[in-house]
């Protein structure tokens, strides 16, 4: 019967999600006071999402209550891996060597596909930041944490990145991200790699007295708020094997006993406000409801954009995700994905072309500030301590040289078939 046709709006009802994300993208660059209080961004948000809730609530609720259902899901894991993160304190002054910074790096690699990467970020920068202060040549290191811990990192569970929560929301197995390992590892060791040889050369260009000073100003690195670990867990555990709501549930009750029992001075020594959350969820609540035409849209118009192969959903997802933000991005190209002809293994897709949405998306968050959540926070965060950092055709510079030809060894290795 007609009636129980999906609805499919008219093409301009996709300008709000498109305007949302033009706004996301450039706002911070030409308007960076202005766009700074999460008042403006939530009501950007509303103002952009009010209209396409009216005419979901008059034409398919369900669709609108589904969007809803991921919004909270989303936002309340992001939520408390964000509080219970911020309860952990790791501080120390390591002797800033190229090995030292590189295991660094190595460790938040791997950390963040476990605790996601604004959480690896925000556990891991100040101890880096810490390391390094007695050296001069520092805005390179800042960089390859930005593609390690705040992107490529974060490629191994859903917890990593929300992009991989978007997909496990929409039927993707918990465990299914496991998958991408040899992609991670290929590019994670070629970066550090590339890491190593560089800082070495930097290290022979600081002073003899920076160098003194630094294997002199030794402070061991201290752990507080380590019962956080325990509830980092739980929401570990609760995520993978509870359904909704049960899943929302414990993660909110453990984000609250979190927050009763550490000490408010551990969340002092690391700065912890509520800011880049409620940031987050200001955004975001905007974007899932006005994808909600879009993605209709793509489920009809998907054969017409011609992607067949997962080297060009790989190079398309990534390169949208340099651009704007990397989940959106993935849930628009998965939809695309999941409405054209192919064998379908898992949510509708092969799992070739799951794995180039999954790493395009992710890996190339790393493109760009604007690509990934932590990236402008880190940049932020070691602006403030006073390392320069790249401005944003500096860091194109840095990404477009070090990272896209990792990408295409890594698009020529895993999806030329």
């Amino acid at each position: 019967m007609e009636g129980s046709l999906p609805f499919v709006p008219a093409t301009a009802w996709v300008v709000p999600f498109a305007c949302q994300l033009v706004a996301i993208a450039l706002l911070p660059l030409v308007a960076p006071h202005w766009w700074e209080p999460n008042r403006r961004k939530f009501l950007l948000s509303l103002a952009m999402a009010t209209p396409v809730a009216a005419l979901y609530l008059w034409h398919a609720p369900g669709a609108l209550f589904e969007a809803l259902h991921d919004y909270v899901s989303f936002v309340v894991l992001l939520g408390g891996l964000f509080v219970i993160c911020g309860g952990i304190a790791l501080d120390g002054d390591l002797r800033a060597t190229p090995g030292t910074n590189t295991l660094l790096l190595a460790a938040g690699t791997v950390l963040a596909s476990v605790v996601g990467t604004t959480g690896a970020s925000l556990l891991l920068i100040r101890v880096l930041l810490h390391t390094n202060q007695e050296r001069r040549h520092v805005t390179h290191t800042v960089v390859f944490f930005i593609f390690l811990v705040s992107n490529i990192g974060g490629s191994l569970s859903p917890l990593g990145d929300p992009p991989l929560y978007l997909g496990f929301l929409r039927g993707v197995p918990f465990f299914w991200t496991l998958r991408l390992l040899p992609l991670w590892l290929l590019a994670a060791t070629l970066l550090l790699a590339v890491y190593y040889v560089w800082d070495s050369w930097a290290y022979h260009q600081e002073s003899r007295a920076a160098l003194r000073s630094d294997a002199t100003t030794l402070v061991p690195v201290t752990l507080r708020g380590g019962r956080n670990l325990v509830w980092l867990l739980g929401i570990i555990a609760a995520a993978a094997v509870l359904p909704a709501p049960w899943r929302e549930g414990v993660i909110v009750a453990l984000t609250v006993v979190s927050w009763r029992l550490t000490p408010a001075d551990v969340r002092v020594a690391n700065r912890f406000t509520s800011g880049p959350m409620l940031e987050v969820a200001s955004i975001f609540i905007g974007l899932f409801i006005t994808m909600v035409p879009a993605l209709a849209l793509l489920r009809v118009h998907a054969p017409a954009l011609g992607l067949t192969a997962p080297w060009q959903y790989f190079w398309a997802t990534g390169g949208l995700s340099a651009l704007l933000d990397n989940a959106p991005t993935y849930v628009a190209f998965l939809t695309v994905a999941q409405n054209t002809p192919q064998v379908a293994q898992v949510v509708g897709v092969s799992h070739d072309t799951l794995q180039a949405i999954s790493a395009g998306a992710v890996f190339m968050g790393a493109l760009s500030y604007i690509g990934n959540g932590p990236n402008f926070m880190v940049r932020s965060i070691a602006e403030a301590r006073g390392v320069r950092m790249p401005t944003f055709a500096g860091y194109l510079v840095y990404s477009g040289g070090i990272l896209l030809p990792t990408f295409a060894l890594v698009s020529w290795l895993f999806f030329r078939g």
